[in-house]
């Protein structure tokens, strides 16, 4: 299973909020609360969301079996 537990870290690292997190990547709520359940998310918002906190995929997700 994929979890988006280090995103919120790194956001919290980086005094990033969901709503500038949304702004700068051009994501909608729906993909935040999908994030945050951690949902199935397409690449390309994988790669918005690195891009937006100049920041590593393994910074944002992980793989726990």
């Amino acid at each position: 299973m994929i979890v988006f537990d280090k995103l919120w870290e790194t956001m919290r690292r980086k005094h990033m909020t969901t709503y500038r997190l949304r702004e700068s990547c051009g994501i909608d709520s729906k993909t935040i609360r999908r994030l945050k359940a951690n949902d199935n998310i397409e690449t390309k918002t994988i790669d918005k969301l690195c891009a937006a906190q100049e920041c590593d995929v393994a910074d944002i997700m992980e793989y726990k079996a």
